[in-house]
């Protein structure tokens, strides 16, 4: 008897101490915030620098409106021609200037790197291309012909995202709504942290975009590009699969200009693009953790292996899941 008074308070107290040695983790599943990646600090912070980044394409179709506000004394110098009354022509001086309009379809096409600073802002920058074709343009009785229809762009261009809502947003946002609940109202606590803790996966972005235009193919050898920045903006909204798997949709406009010159190059005309466009995508974050490959672990969710964490399931499942998610 003597012996089980002795023992028991031993053996409770030598349990104890294993698990706090392993900070409660006597499952191999971690709940600490920082965890180290790699087994050199320098391999570590790598890692979670990687962990900042996105790669990301995309694609879709876009509508495209283009105007020339057209004037010149010699019209003859341009592919101008009266298209209606012909039984009634008039002098151009009498109708200049005149509000030439035309508008077709485009397919953009974009590859990109992401970063995600501190989950209030975005920074980004990638390489597209845009297939697309070009209608006459048309003002009043006239209309401005093209030597094609067809054009290719190429684009570099920066991005600059201002994240509007999220999972973080949400839980500061429920917070606020339950603000007049005191802390004694054990029900109404327990909904908001529950709801607070349930999954939300959506993310909306207010995003900007500019970049530098190249002509790769032009519909007509007297089109040109001018040679200033295109700038667009546009809501980017993501739907994330994992933590590092998303797939977004963003929609947006895209402000252009060309100039179209006259036959002896004496003068100019602009041009005025605006591109209404919508992309589907994917983004993949790098991943700073590794997968564990140790044989005979079974563990699915973000675990430690001599003080290294490791993760246990594709990219494109959740690590830690949750009631309700995918096993």
């Amino acid at each position: 008897m003597k012996f089980k008074k002795f023992f028991l308070p031993i053996l409770f107290f030598f349990v104890l101490t294993i698990s706090n040695a392993q900070e409660e983790d006597i499952f191999g599943i971690s709940n600490k915030a920082k965890n180290p990646k790699s087994e050199s600090s320098i391999g570590n912070f790598t890692r979670n620098v990687m962990e900042m980044f996105s790669l990301e394409i995309s694609g879709g179709g876009a509508y495209h409106q283009t105007k020339m506000p057209f004037y010149t004394e010699i019209p003859s110098l341009y592919p101008f021609y009266q298209v209606k009354n012909f039984e009634n022509q008039l002098e151009l001086k009498d109708e200049i200037p005149l509000d030439m309009k035309g508008n077709n379809w485009a397919y953009p096409v974009n590859v990109g790197l992401r970063i995600n600073l501190f989950n209030t802002i975005t920074i980004g920058g990638g390489y597209g291309r845009e297939w697309g074709s070009i209608s006459p343009l048309e003002g009043g009785d006239h209309q401005f012909t093209f030597e094609g229809s067809s054009y290719q762009v190429s684009k570099l261009y920066g991005t600059v995202g201002l994240i509007l809502w999220d999972a973080r947003k949400r839980a500061k946002f429920l917070k606020w709504q339950y603000r007049s609940y005191a802390s004694a109202n054990l029900y109404m606590q327990s909904e908001l942290r529950q709801r607070v803790k349930q999954n939300y996966p959506w993310r909306f972005i207010l995003e900007g975009e500019y970049g530098q235009m190249d002509l790769q193919e032009s519909f007509d050898p007297r089109i040109a590009l001018v040679d200033e920045p295109y700038y667009g903006f546009g809501l980017r909204i993501e739907r994330e699969f994992s933590e590092y798997a998303k797939l977004f949709i963003k929609g947006g406009a895209e402000f252009r200009n060309f100039t179209f010159a006259a036959s002896d190059y004496t003068e100019f005309q602009n041009m005025d693009q605006t591109v209404y466009a919508l992309q589907v995508g994917m983004a993949m974050t790098l991943p700073g953790t590794k997968r564990c490959k140790i044989q005979g672990c079974g563990v699915v969710m973000k675990h430690m292996h001599n003080g290294i964490e490791y993760r246990g399931s594709s990219i494109f499942l959740f690590q830690n899941r949750k009631v309700g998610q995918r096993y």
